[in-house]
């Protein structure tokens, strides 16, 4: 029993002095592929097997040496770009990424205490000093695949240059993040989101995203459309009405808040919206429109004809501006006693009927609604030929 424990012991032993022995060649080989600066990739190479061994994985050695090869593929490359040679474009933007990984996973490793609990990190100040240099190309690599329609690794480059700012790597650094491009590669951040349909994605950097403020409406919509995809109504119509505050001409605000208050019957806040947008164009047509639908609903119907008529003054081929007008006067005729207002109640049947009729002429396809609404005014105006007809219509 006890020779069979010294055996097991002793292939122990013999096995972490192999895997030792290894290691150390490994790294040797790869530091003399650095030295010559020539097979930089296999350098890289033995350094990603040894960090499949999950014994090396908090190994900064390895770490140091790996970001090392990176970093001078990284610099060969970009030679190449200045001296106009070939040069895999997507590659030199990779090693860029991979370097900033590969940085604040050694960072987080060098600032590790020892076993009294000292911490005295030996690499960060070299490391920071190099990789804030390299830090631009994070943001022209989110772009060059932003071009390219690759919208995840885009997103991945424009959060690590945003991230870069809370990095403790960067501790010191600050006068390098005071004139950046953060706001704007968060406005990218949540761009790509969108073109992925990931609502998650497109929200994680939105606060710094609208601080961008020459692509701030693009943004809003975004962020709205996140809200949709995650069935946050409340937060959704939100995020439209402080867009719409901000940009109250916009063609993307405008038409989706008023949608969401008439779905909810709130028609005074429809109201509020759209006399907020004439405020900012009162010649708009789909404004004006809109305001007489509004009306309509608030059976404000008086209102309602005077804002029609305005609108018809800007454009009289306007086939549903008609069709409200003479709906209005209709209403305003139900509203009336029959017999008490029997002078007034056919006068508002004659002031429906050009409307009805222009409405007609401009929209035959409609017969669904003017069809009925010519039937009652001809009926009410004893107008025998036009009922006639109507009515034939109708019962087709």
């Amino acid at each position: 029993m006890v020779i069979s424990r010294l055996v097991f012991i002793l292939c122990c032993m013999l096995i972490l002095t192999t895997s030792a022995s290894a290691q150390k060649k490994q790294i040797s080989d790869a530091r003399a592929y650095l030295k010559s600066g020539k097979n930089l990739d296999k350098a890289e190479k033995l350094m990603t097997d040894l960090l499949e061994d999950s014994a090396n994985q908090d190994n900064k050695r390895i770490y140091e040496i790996w970001l090392q090869s990176v970093q001078k593929q990284y610099e060969q490359a970009n030679e190449r770009f200045y001296l106009k040679q070939k040069q895999d474009t997507a590659q030199f933007f990779n090693l860029t990424h991979k370097m900033f990984t590969i940085a604040f996973r050694l960072d987080s490793l060098d600032m590790m205490p020892d076993k009294k609990g000292r911490v005295a990190p030996e690499l960060r100040k070299d490391v920071a000093k190099d990789m804030i240099g390299y830090r631009p190309n994070l943001f022209y690599g989110g772009a060059y695949f932003v071009r390219k329609s690759e919208f995840q690794k885009a997103f991945d480059y424009f959060e690590t240059y945003i991230n870069c700012t809370s990095q403790p790597l960067f501790t010191g650094y600050d006068q390098f993040f005071s004139d950046d491009r953060r706001d704007e590669a968060s406005y990218w951040a949540c761009y790509c989101g969108y073109r992925m349909n990931d609502p998650v994605l497109t929200l994680r950097h939105r606060e710094l995203a609208l601080r961008d403020t020459t692509r701030r409406d693009r943004t809003y919509q975004f962020i709205a459309e996140a809200w949709k995809m995650l069935g946050d109504d409340s937060t959704y119509v939100a995020t439209l009405q402080k867009g719409f505050e901000d940009y109250p001409t916009s063609n993307y605000f405008f038409p989706r808040l008023m949608d969401a208050y008439t779905q909810q019957r709130q028609y005074e806040k429809c109201l509020a919206v759209v006399d907020e947008a004439l405020e900012a164009d009162s010649l708009n047509e789909l404004y004006l429109y809109a305001k007489s639908n509004v009306l309509m609903q608030l059976e404000r119907y008086a209102e309602s004809l005077s804002v029609t008529d305005r609108l018809l003054m800007l454009n009289d081929n306007q086939a549903d501006a008609y069709y409200n007008g003479g709906s209005a006067y209709l209403n305003i005729a139900l509203r009336m006693d029959p017999q008490r207002h029997k002078k007034q109640v056919r006068d508002m049947y004659h002031k429906a009927l050009p409307y009805m009729e222009k409405y007609r002429a401009l929209a035959p396809q409609e017969k669904e609604k003017w069809g009925p609404a010519l039937y009652r005014i001809y009926f009410n105006l004893n107008m025998g030929k036009q009922f006639d007809e109507i009515d034939k219509i109708l019962k087709k």
